[in-house]
């Protein structure tokens, strides 16, 4: 038998150099054992688009792009914050009127009290983290199971929402500032520069994570697929802002409309930095040994309540920030905000983008692409003209076709032994 030099030093031998061929069959092992991430979101989100495309020409215009961001917003940033509940286990029912009732502090504090915006916003969010607070202790030390102190605050909040806005009156935001987040857009070389700052940040954290693990000699993707990945982020990126970039006024000479969305970056930031919590903190990790095995956590010494308490705060604080989009795109804040549609929407935008409602798996990206599916059924079907009952049907087929996704596949990777 033939030893090699390394082996007769009895120092590690290098894997071997990963291969795009290999890559590829380790991704369909995974798949076909259960693991199908945002897969089936992705696919959803491609034949919607092109269905919509063919019936309705005009969905495709920049014009209506740029209307699915400002759409989607709100309820995008509420299912953020839903992920984290939900990776432990848990749910929030509270969290579409939590966002009404935060949006109402803010309308009160800018333009009943006169504060500057800055205060308003600092209110707002400060009375998600009151609430957030409040629904984790009752939850985590009371013992009171998550969906009977979330249905109990849904109702509450709802009462809490009609006081602060003196009945059913409305109270405008006329604030420069505030109207901006949902009301305006960047401008066109500001939004080139943003994308390219993204790729170059993208391509520096993949290209450092494969070369470290290169130099240990641990597994990694071939650089082939690295670079794959680079590009194909540049192209959505120079895709979206190039069409976002064109002129949108039917009237230019009264006002222009061209840009990217101002709201659009600020998602993409509190994406990277709930991704960045989530994938490469210790707490993050807590959070997903809590939500696969509580009792295992709990032997490892994880402080389950502390993970508990601060999942709800973190999703009642993203609620906040969902009724502030939302009031800005409204211009107002009214009993309406916050509710009807709003939490069924978000928690269908977490589990159709793939985070499961069994705890344990999700990414915070599965909220931007679930978002993204909602907003692309409400915006297509309103073109279409269907009525608000079809696109509820439609919308409630879509996440009943994404859980079912999600239980089919968890029971594919326990049979497999993945899981």
């Amino acid at each position: 038998m033939t030893t090699t030099a390394a082996q007769q030093h009895n120092q590690p031998v290098a894997p071997p150099p990963p291969t795009v061929a290999g890559h590829l069959r380790g991704y369909l092992a995974r798949v076909r054992g259960g693991d199908i991430g945002a897969l089936p979101a992705v696919a959803g989100l491609v034949v919607l688009c092109t269905v919509f495309a063919v019936m309705k020409p005009v969905f495709l215009t920049a014009g209506n792009f740029a209307n699915l961001f400002t759409q989607g917003a709100a309820v995008t940033l509420i299912a953020m914050g839903l992920v984290f509940v939900l990776l432990i286990g848990e749910i929030d029912l509270s969290a579409g009127f939590a966002s009404g009732v935060c949006a109402a502090v803010l309308a009160n504090v800018v333009t009943v009290l006169g504060y500057p915006w800055y205060v308003a916003v600092a209110a707002a969010v400060g009375t998600g983290m009151v609430i957030g607070l409040t629904l984790g202790l009752l939850v985590a030390k009371i013992g009171i199971p998550s969906f009977v102190v979330t249905l109990a605050a849904f109702l509450a909040f709802q009462g809490v929402a009609l006081l602060l806005i003196d009945g059913g009156t409305n109270i405008s935001v006329r604030d420069n500032v505030l109207l901006a987040v949902a009301n305006r857009n960047l401008p066109p070389a500001l939004g080139w520069a943003l994308a390219a700052l993204a790729v170059a940040g993208y391509a520096t954290v993949q290209l450092t994570r494969h070369r470290r693990r290169s130099i240990r000699g641990l597994t990694t993707d071939p650089r082939a697929v690295v670079w794959g990945r680079i590009g194909a982020l540049a192209l959505i990126l120079g895709a979206a802002v190039f069409i976002l970039n064109q002129e949108r006024s039917r009237n230019v000479l009264i006002v222009s409309l061209k840009g990217v969305p101002v709201v659009v970056p600020i998602i993409a930031v509190l994406l990277v930095v709930w991704t960045f919590v989530l994938t490469r903190t210790a707490y993050g990790r807590h959070i997903y040994a809590v939500g696969g095995n509580r009792e295992a956590a709990r032997r490892a010494g994880i402080n389950i309540d502390r993970i508990r308490v601060s999942c709800f705060l973190i999703c009642s604080s993203m609620a906040a920030v969902g009724g502030i989009v939302a009031a800005s795109r409204a211009n107002s804040v009214d009993a309406n905000t916050g509710g009807s549609d709003v939490l069924l929407y978000a928690v269908g935008a977490a589990v159709i983008g793939g985070t499961s409602l069994f705890g344990g798996k999700g990414r915070v990206l599965d909220a931007v692409l679930g978002g993204a599916v909602v907003a692309v059924i409400d915006n297509g079907m309103g073109l279409l003209n269907y009525s608000a009952g079809v696109k509820y049907m439609v919308t409630g087929v879509v996440l009943l076709l994404a859980a079912g996704v999600d239980a089919l596949s968890r029971r594919r990777a326990a049979a497999t032994g993945t899981r």
